[in-house]
């Protein structure tokens, strides 16, 4: 399903059902958005966003990131003490392991400790309220990283979502590349489903921002010939139970 059931919100003070089919989900966000009045839908980002995912799953805006924001963030990634960063593994708490088959990036997760950090979690935060307002998804919280991929590595297909562990619901990568061309390779690779061989590749280039549901599309990325630069974060929604408190803490 592009937008589950669970996650839609009340449009009216009456609770409408809707939609449990993937090509039906999608009709219904478009009617939400165009029912809400919103005369903007094509004059911001964010809005722009909202019509891809409504529409086919998945958004590429390229050099949509704020040129400031961009630009610290690229500053602030370079200056980071090395120390910072960790190789990225799989799977989370318990389950967290490293697999240099699957993935071989490095990767430090962004607190909001620095200024800069702050931008970056402020703006993410304001995407956040707006996809809420506008497609009524249940976004709680948001979690992301600055990722190094050093010439050569890679990350093969996966999905973003655990199984088992459906709250993380949509996935953002912004990309920090200055100069970046085609002979550096390193693109981001979105398929549509399991049979799509061919997929959709995104260049890295500065500023670029990738949006996608995060259950629905695999993905990969590509080897790259030189240093390559990026934030991948997770919007999540709250799975808490009694014994389990989620997205932890």
């Amino acid at each position: 399903m592009i937008i589950k059931q669970a996650l839609l919100a009340k449009f009216s003070p009456i609770a409408v059902p809707l939609i449990v089919s993937r090509k039906n989900n999608l009709v219904a966000a478009k009617s939400l958005m165009s029912l809400g009045g919103d005369n903007t839908i094509d004059e911001t980002l964010f809005a722009h966003i909202a019509r891809d995912l409504t529409e086919q799953g998945y958004s590429v805006r390229h050099a949509a990131l704020p040129e400031s924001l961009s630009n610290a963030l690229f500053t602030y990634q370079q200056e980071m003490n090395a120390e910072k960063f960790i190789d990225a593994g799989i799977g989370r708490g318990d389950d967290y392991l490293l697999n240099e088959f699957v993935r071989t990036d490095e990767i430090c997760w962004i607190t909001g400790e620095s200024v800069t950090g702050r931008d970056w979690l402020n703006w993410a935060g304001q995407l956040q309220v707006d996809l809420n307002r506008r497609l009524f998804l249940g976004l709680f919280s948001f979690e992301s990283h600055f990722a190094h991929y050093r010439p050569g590595d890679y990350y093969k297909r996966h999905y973003d979502a655990f199984r088992g562990e459906a709250n993380r619901v949509l996935s953002l990568v912004v990309y920090l590349n200055p100069s970046w061309n085609t002979a550096d390779a390193g693109e981001l690779v979105l398929y549509k489903d399991e049979q799509d061989r061919v997929g959709t590749k995104v260049t890295p280039l500065m500023g670029t921002v990738v949006t996608f549901l995060s259950e629905e599309f695999p993905h990969e990325v590509l080897p790259a010939n030189r240093d390559r630069y990026s934030i991948a974060g997770w919007f999540r929604v709250n799975t808490s139970v009694t014994d389990r408190v989620d997205p932890p803490r």
